[in-house]
């Protein structure tokens, strides 16, 4: 089932347009009505898993207050009133369409932010904290300027928004905090960036597909009467994220690096359509469809559009820097104690399909590293199961910090002969594990 839902999540340019055409035909042949008691579950399946891999320790972490202050001009100073426009000016007689597009301009950042970012090799760090700003930030204003804005036009229930942003937002984020703080004290962060970590996001998407199909076969009707209808709003889309990319990347061409530049434009053209579509549905219930259908054609044009400026980033900003140990390192670290056994140290090895093992002191600091390959020789010179890690030999701790140059990482592997370099930030604190795989991985994916 993983699988398929990874699979899912990375094609969503293929399954929302499947998903959407499903929904329209459920909602032809058959009564949709009865579809409305999966939005409330459905909203939370697409929102409380999002949550959990937000790390709020990002926004804690300063240094880059003119790119974070710029990225906020952009999101809530300049693109909600171009999306206002164009929604006047495409559906001056449809204001719940043009709600739609209001809405999907005033919840920026997502996790497409991120990963857009570190596909093209941008200031991955400011991206999270981007992310976490833009939510709160959005969440906060949204029933603000949907009121200032078009409370002429629709009844906006200012207080029913604020409600369900405190439901389907502030809770599941603070369910997806303490949902993430438990699993890394069970599993520990390596464990937890490997294993668990891919599959909140798949878990999401899920939600995504299920209210977009809901959206869908409510909306059935009036949409199969005039096909014409779902082409046409496409336009204005492809005009607000146009407009949005060419204002982002000048912005980060003229005042900031590369890395800062490309983080500015994810943080300020990617939306967080999720919560936009799940205040569509639960705050406006079967009105909400005209907006939804919006919602939901972004999601089509917002990944195109992302995944095609990836391709153009390198001659829009020139070639990434070299690349360091922190960009391309696992976070987190499998680690035993040093009290702990050699069978322990076999089952680890076991579940977690690795090949070598940090060994902690009392401190928590790493006294060396066990091989599974020293395992054998161990075993093989009849050291028992039972002995305890550490009174046996155990290769040495190498370490860098994160920002010294993978070409550096791959001379100290070569000086050492050792292939697991622990990774350090600013203050020693060890952060995360380089291998030589991650480098090879690295080198195939770049060239």
């Amino acid at each position: 089932m993983w699988k398929i839902l990874i699979e899912m999540q990375k094609k969503l340019t293929y399954t929302i347009p499947i998903f959407i055409i499903l929904g329209l035909i459920a909602g032809s042949i058959t009564d949709p009505s009865g579809l409305k008691m999966l939005i409330i579950p459905m909203t939370f399946l697409m929102v409380y898993p999002m949550m959990i891999n937000l790390d709020f320790k990002k926004f804690l972490e300063g240094g880059d207050f003119k790119l974070q202050a710029a990225t906020q001009i952009i999101n809530f100073g300049i693109i909600p009133f171009i999306a206002f426009l164009l929604g006047m000016l495409f559906f001056p007689d449809n204001h719940m369409a043009a709600f739609g597009l209001l809405l999907a301009s005033l919840l920026p950042t997502s996790g497409m932010t991120i990963s857009w970012t570190g596909f093209a090799r941008g200031n991955v760090s400011s991206a999270m904290k981007m992310t976490i700003i833009g939510l709160v930030a959005g969440s906060i204003l949204t029933p603000v300027y949907a009121k200032l804005l078009m409370g002429a036009v629709i009844d906006v229930p200012v207080k029913a928004v604020f409600t369900q942003i405190l439901l389907i937002v502030f809770l599941p984020m603070l369910m997806g905090y303490l949902t993430r703080k438990a699993l890394i004290k069970y599993y520990g962060m390596a464990a937890y960036q490997k294993d668990l970590k891919e599959k909140f996001p798949a878990l999401s998407t899920a939600g995504v597909l299920g209210i977009v199909f809901v959206a869908m076969a409510l909306k059935a009707e009036s949409i199969m009467a005039d096909p014409s209808a779902l082409i046409y709003v496409f336009i204005p889309l492809i005009i607000l994220y146009f407009v949005n990319f060419i204002i982002s990347t000048v912005a980060g061409r003229l005042f900031f690096k590369r890395g800062d530049a490309i983080a500015l434009v994810y943080g300020t053209v990617m939306r967080n359509l999720s919560i936009a579509l799940a205040i569509a549905m639960v705050a406006f219930g079967s009105k909400g469809s005209d907006i939804a259908l919006i919602i939901a054609i972004a999601y089509i044009v917002q990944v195109q559009a992302g995944a095609w400026y990836v391709k153009l980033t390198d001659r829009i900003f020139g070639r990434p820097d070299e690349v360091v140990a922190g960009d391309v390192m696992n976070e987190g670290i499998f680690s035993l104690h040093e009290d702990a056994t050699i069978l322990d140290a076999i089952k680890l090895l076991d579940e977690e399909h690795i090949h070598s093992v940090a060994v902690m002191d009392s401190t928590e600091k790493p006294t060396g590293i066990l091989y599974s390959d020293s395992i054998i020789a161990l075993l093989a010179d009849g050291v028992e199961t039972c002995a305890r890690l550490k009174d046996i030999s155990l290769a040495p701790v190498v370490a860098i910090q994160k920002k010294v140059s993978v070409k550096e990482a791959i001379k100290q592997m070569k000086r050492t002969h050792q292939y697991k370099i622990l990774i350090m930030d600013e203050k020693n604190n060890y952060k995360g594990v380089l291998t030589e795989s991650d480098i090879l991985k690295e080198i195939s994916k770049t060239s």
